[in-house]
């Protein structure tokens, strides 16, 4: 991974070549409700695309066209008329990419794709997209926001957004049907009717299922599919979990291409768990109402017990046995280009608290993928403070859950590691002069060597601890993700810094840091709607403040609407 745009006065001319980072990621809904306006909606892309046709794809949509305008709005006035041949204007875009990486780091190379119809038309010339409100269009080239480099054909903030949205994006990956993860999709269906080609939603078949049968179903909404007789705008690509052996090859089998740079392996996660209707088992038992309070009983005097024992109860014919869990969707994307990969997580439960844990097949792939010097960040959610009790937690995260699913992953990733290479790294770590190691947190970098090569040995980047806070930007420029650490803190009341000093003992009880230079961007937090610190700055103070005292080696952060992050 590359050093998050840090100019780091450690990095010689004996250092490796630092390559740009692989993925964008822009977050345009990053809360869990009640807000309408930002609730789960994601776009991803690899860079080495650089915005070509078909090359963006959207995890989840909650949130969507609202916040791709907003984008707009805030990037247009600052982009410049494009005046020159088409061969010109990619020129002068990919010069801007080349100096930004430099910027960067000494050496990095970047490889410019066109990002203009005109390439895919087979014209020389740029040949913007017809559209009724649109007259004598001018093409631009924005130089700011999320979507910089992105040369656009017309001058109205909104006809542009359609643009990008009929022709960037190709794919929708669903991790799961609730509202706030696909509402934005179902509502901007009514303007795909410009598209060239249906647009895909992929998930695994129980989302699909919820889909057809609830939203498309010509009664909560127009059958927008390709299926049941319905208007086409719309295809569904059913996933399998774990991945299709049947694609990929060495590295990247079983994942499966969902759009232009970028393939995707799905894995099943528990949210929570539901009343379902039961099927007749004879009188005696009561109402469904009686039984569903007794059911949140049973959950509530029995959250503490494991989940083997809550299965084991169910299979009995107790009361709980109405209680079924709700299934979400853990996605791993790999860049074609790079082998590298990310790992986003759609809302998701602790499995010490599951009736279905399945975290752990998707940390045990994690691990390994770490391991190799693959994985290069963690997207997931943590909708509340530990202030939450487990029993109103509503298949969700808090700090303390977070915490024991990663040192799970840290454990995965122990198992996996020689004992050579673990004395070798506590001996690194020695106290040197009197004095610790040094006081930055070490970043995995990006080096010019393959993947696989990364995994037998990773030469690593000192950076200053800044970097986890800076890794989220509020402009796509790579050089403006690299803020100072007194512009990255995060205002956080006194009271709240006072419970964030752990021990600071080096390595904790691993003897090292098992999760150095992964990065975990928080999603999904849910606003309170009250007065005093913000959601996400007591949920970021919590989980730093737990991670000091694990010595996990992760850095965290919390993301928001309309920020890049690159990894």
């Amino acid at each position: 991974m590359r050093v998050n745009g840090l100019d780091s006065a450690n990095a010689g001319a004996d250092e490796p070549e630092f390559k740009p980072p692989a993925f964008q990621i822009i977050v345009l809904g990053a809360g869990g409700g009640p807000n309408e306006d930002n609730v789960t909606g994601i776009l991803v892309r690899s860079t080495a695309t650089n915005w070509a046709k078909g090359s963006v794809l959207a995890v989840d949509a909650g949130t969507h066209l609202a916040a791709i305008i907003r984008i707009f709005q805030e990037s247009l006035p600052e982009s410049i008329p494009v005046a020159f041949p088409f061969e010109s204007s990619v020129s002068i875009a990919s010069n801007r990419v080349v100096k930004r990486a430099s910027s960067l780091q000494t050496g990095a190379t970047i490889t410019r794709r066109s990002n203009s119809l005109a390439e895919h038309n087979g014209h020389g010339q740029a040949t913007p997209l017809q559209h009724a409100d649109t007259i004598n269009p001018s093409p631009r080239l924005l130089t700011s926001g999320p979507f910089a480099d992105l040369e656009v054909p017309f001058e109205s903030v909104k006809g542009n957004a359609a643009y990008f949205m009929r022709n960037l994006i190709s794919t929708y990956l669903i991790t799961h049907p609730h509202l706030d993860h696909i509402s934005g999709f179902a509502i901007n269906t009514a303007s795909f009717q410009h598209t060239s080609r249906p647009k895909r939603i992929a998930a695994l078949p129980s989302t699909i299922d919820a889909i057809k049968n609830h939203i498309f179903n010509d009664v909560i909404w127009p059958n927008m599919s390709d299926e049941d007789g319905g208007v086409g705008f719309v295809s569904y690509m059913r996933l399998v979990e774990g991945g299709n052996i049947q694609f990929g090859d060495g590295e990247s089998r079983g994942y499966i291409e969902v759009c232009d740079g970028l393939a995707a392996k799905c894995w099943s996660v528990s949210h929570g768990q539901c009343m379902r209707k039961r099927h007749s088992h004879g009188s005696g038992s009561g109402s469904t109402q009686e039984a569903f309070h007794d059911a949140i009983s049973r959950r509530a005097s029995q959250h503490a017990a494991t989940p083997t024992n809550l299965q084991h109860s169910q299979s009995y014919g107790h009361q709980s046995d109405m209680m079924r869990p709700i299934d979400s969707s853990a996605f791993f994307l790999r860049d074609d280009h790079t082998g590298f990969e990310v790992l986003i997580f759609g809302d998701v439960e602790p499995d010490s608290l599951s009736l279905s844990p399945r975290n752990s097949q998707v940390w045990s792939d994690a691990a390994s993928k770490f391991a190799a010097g693959v994985l290069t960040g963690i997207l997931i959610e943590c909708s509340y403070d530990d202030s939450q009790s487990d029993e109103t937690l509503f298949g969700h995260l808090a700090p303390r859950h977070l915490i024991a699913e990663l040192k799970t992953l840290a454990e995965k990733i122990k198992a996996l590691k020689p004992r050579e290479e673990e004395s070798s790294q506590r001996k690194r770590k020695r106290f040197s002069n009197g004095t610790s190691m040094c006081d930055g947190l070490e970043t995995r970098s990006r080096t010019g060597r393959t993947p696989s090569q990364s995994g037998r040995k990773t030469r690593r980047q000192t950076v200053t601890p800044a970097t986890s806070a800076s890794l989220v930007s509020e402009d796509s420029i790579p050089h403006e993700v690299a803020r100072s650490a007194k512009e990255s803190k995060v205002n956080v009341p006194e009271s709240i810094h006072e419970t964030t000093q752990g021990s600071g003992t080096v390595g904790g009880s691993w003897g090292y840091r098992p999760l150095e230079g992964l990065q975990v961007i928080i999603i999904h937090v849910k606003e309170t709607l009250k007065d005093g610190p913000e959601p996400g700055e007591m949920i970021l103070a919590q989980l730093e403040q737990a991670e000091k005292a694990e010595q996990l080696g992760c850095s965290f952060s919390v993301s928001k609407a309309g920020a890049s992050v690159w990894l």
